[in-house]
């Protein structure tokens, strides 16, 4: 028994019938098995010849392209205006740019007066208000420091890096946080640029230091949002020359100071020549003169002269005011509290009226962006907002004045009042009552009179006639 397949006899050259040899037909009577081979070596040949001469020029041609678009990215990238001189880079690091003042003197002003406003929690229900407590998020939002500390950081985050990204490390049984850790914007990134699905702008993919994470565990809170972006625009990034123009005036200045600057004046005899020691000796009588600020005194074949400050030098300093007036724009902060200028003469009519035009012009836009976006951490119907008026620090004349009129009208009790004041509740519920003083007294309420512009500038309620208020 044989254990391998039955060969088949080989083909004669005398076989009959159309035979397929490559892809060509040809009949084989009458052809030796030479003939035939040899036709079907060449007619293979032929083909693979064109495959393999057509895999060539495409590769060719993908390699031209490749080398084409490589040359014109070092074209690009490689000018010859880019040679000399320090680099053209306009970024420039948070820690950088920390050392101007205005900067640093911007994100202080932002940060502790929102920090320093105290949060309230209210209810809202149809058309009325009820306060409540603190939840525990804001009661303890950070295993480090308190919501002092808390918004401090946020609004720092806001102020330099334009986003503020905290991460959610604690929920309550409603799966509400309780806990929020701000995080470095070095360690976010976020995928928004598709067009639609996963990565897109309305189901964008969080990473935090390059590990995908849940955005329900994202609390984001952008400062200058545009179009289709989920991170905000960061102000140092976008006036990145600004900051650079000023860094660089401030360091001129630091080594100008540094190497002794210039001397105050050449001390020159037209009439002969000083020897090193006479000279140290002379130089340091006129120092000594010069520093007492007395008058100097030399013969005829002497002359002194004055060394000044070019022009060109002191502008530096008009740059470093300009830089702040134009960060305070950036930021709408005065610019006269961070070191410029306001272009023009500005009165305030009392210290009380500078806070009130702070805190609208400045603060209120930074407190809705941060109470909007906090409020969405707490339960439906309830929202956190802060007590700007806090950060109002009237002097205790006025102050007792509003008191005296809240409570005139029934808009404060006293206990109320005593509280804004540290001072404990009057015994047995004697300080809840809100009824307006005129109508316990049994007494007809009239309008109240306003005193004339040439006593007082300020409103002021008058009793009536017949009339006693408290």
């Amino acid at each position: 028994m044989k254990l391998w397949p039955r060969r088949k006899p080989p083909r004669s050259s005398d076989d009959g019938g159309p035979v397929l040899v490559g892809d060509t037909w040809m009949d084989a009577r009458g052809h030796t098995p030479r003939t035939w081979r040899a036709t079907a070596r060449a007619t293979w040949g032929r083909r693979l010849g064109l495959a393999v001469r057509g895999f060539r020029d495409a590769g060719a041609w993908l390699v031209g392209v490749e080398s084409r678009s490589s040359i014109e990215k070092r074209a690009i990238t490689s000018v010859p205006w880019d040679q000399g001189g320090p680099s053209n880079s306009s970024s420039v690091s948070i820690e950088r740019v920390l050392r101007l003042a205005p900067v640093y003197a911007a994100g202080r002003l932002l940060a502790s007066n929102l920090a320093a406003a105290p949060l309230r929690q209210f209810r809202e229900t149809g058309d009325t208000v009820q306060r409540l407590p603190l939840s525990s998020l804001f009661a303890s939002p950070s295993t480090q420091g308190n919501l002092n500390d808390w918004i401090w950081r946020a609004v720092l985050s806001m102020v330099y890096r334009g986003n503020a990204v905290g991460y959610v490390t604690a929920r309550d049984y409603y799966e509400y946080p309780t806990q929020v850790e701000w995080l470095p914007m070095d360690w976010v990134q976020v995928l928004d640029s598709m067009p639609y699905g996963e990565g897109s702008f309305v189901n964008p993919i969080w990473y935090v230091l390059g590990r995908r994470v849940d955005p329900n565990d994202i609390v984001h809170i952008p400062w200058f949002t545009l179009p289709g972006k989920i991170l905000g625009l960061s102000p140092i990034g976008a006036f990145a020359s600004m900051a650079n123009t000023n860094l660089a005036a401030q360091e001129y200045m630091e080594a100008w100071h540094a190497t002794g600057g210039v001397p105050p004046g050449t001390f020159k005899n037209n009439s002969k020549t000083v020897d090193q020691k006479d000279a140290a000796i002379i130089k340091a009588r006129l120092v000594d003169a010069i520093r007492s600020r007395q008058p100097i005194v030399h013969g005829a074949d002497w002359d002194y002269t004055a060394i000044t400050v070019p022009a060109y030098e002191a502008q530096f300093i008009a740059t470093l005011k300009l830089g702040a007036t134009q960060l305070g724009a950036i930021y709408g902060v005065p610019p006269e509290l961070i070191g410029g200028e306001t272009g023009g003469s500005m009165s305030y009519s009392s210290p009380e009226q500078r806070e009130i035009e702070l805190i609208q012009l400045t603060l209120l836009p930074w407190m809705s962006k941060v109470e909007s976006h906090l409020s969405m951490l707490t339960p439906r119907g309830q929202c956190v907002k802060f007590d700007a008026d806090a950060l109002i620090r009237l002097d205790p004349l006025t102050r007792w004045s509003i008191y005296e009129k809240a409570r005139l009208i029934g808009g404060m009790n006293v206990d109320e009042i005593r509280n804004k004041e540290n001072l404990a509740p009057l015994p047995d519920g004697k300080g809840q009552d809100y009824t307006p003083l005129p109508i316990t007294a049994g007494q007809q309420i009239s309008t109240p009179a306003i005193r004339g512009d040439d006593e007082d500038p300020r409103l002021r309620l008058i009793p009536g006639r017949g009339q006693q208020h408290g």
